[in-house]
């Protein structure tokens, strides 16, 4: 088990965004978290990322308990994300985004970025090098020199998933990816997302585009009101009334 969600509550106020959710995922897994808008997705993900910090529960990730732990801290532990809405360095380089995200796995502390060390070069130069695989990887090879906002928006989404991977995570966490993609792009990510997990990464992933979900994903976690109302296979939730009232009915994404 690679991720588990024991009892997990936030509240904002009044409002109860994630009520007493468990649910767990399994190491090399690609598992949606679906529902309608509101229903507590994203704040979901901000719990595990270390954005927002539970009022009660546990989120065990490899076995270590994470909830309420520094952002960088759960980062450098093996858990990146993308976001809703695209948040690049837009004025630097595209290679620039993808080292930022390598940043958290350098080891030469400070003193050596003032000398300019051996050691620290080498490894700026290792880090230079697989910034450029991953560039490659999620098809943006050539493009490293543009600056990020010149980059079209499907291109902007496929450098996030690049400055993600960067950080080396066993578990990528999606936020909507497909946001704002053309049926084309789209395919292309649904093969991308298949090429992640042949890397024997993890993919947690929130998407309103139901036939990238029922495609790409093993397991189905549906959200009503913070509450899971539903989990298993494609199929089953494809063929669960619950579901098909709470979100597959409703004629959303």
């Amino acid at each position: 088990m690679l991720l588990s969600l024991r009892d997990l509550t936030k509240s904002f106020g009044g409002l109860m965004a994630v009520n007493h959710l468990s649910f767990d995922i399994v190491r090399g897994q690609i598992v949606g978290l679906i529902g309608p808008n509101g229903a507590g997705k994203t704040t979901v993900f901000n719990l595990i990322t270390g954005n927002y910090k539970p009022d009660r529960g546990e989120i065990i990730f490899a076995g270590e308990e994470i909830g309420g732990m520094a952002t960088h801290h759960i980062v450098s532990r093996g858990i990146a994300r993308t976001f809703q809405t695209i948040r690049l360095f837009q004025s630097l380089s595209v290679i620039e985004n993808v080292l930022a995200g390598s940043h958290c796995r350098m080891k030469a502390g400070l003193l050596a970025g003032m000398l300019h060390t051996s050691a620290q070069r080498r490894e700026e130069e290792k880090a230079l090098e697989s910034a450029l695989v991953e560039l490659e990887f999620v098809g943006l090879g050539g493009e490293g020199e543009k600056l990020a906002k010149n980059l079209s928006y499907g291109n902007q989404r496929l450098l996030e998933i690049a400055r993600a991977l960067a950080t080396k995570p066993q578990l990528l966490i999606l936020d909507e990816p497909a946001g704002g993609m053309n049926e084309g792009e789209t395919a292309l990510l649904v093969e991308l997302i298949g090429q992640i997990r042949k890397r024997e990464m993890t993919v947690l992933l929130i998407e309103h585009d139901m036939s990238l979900v029922m495609d790409v994903c093993e397991k189905i976690v549906v959200l009503e009101y913070g509450s899971r109302i539903a989990e298993g296979t494609p199929k089953d939730i494809q063929g669960d009334p619950r579901v098909i009232e709470a979100y597959l009915g409703t004629g959303e994404g």
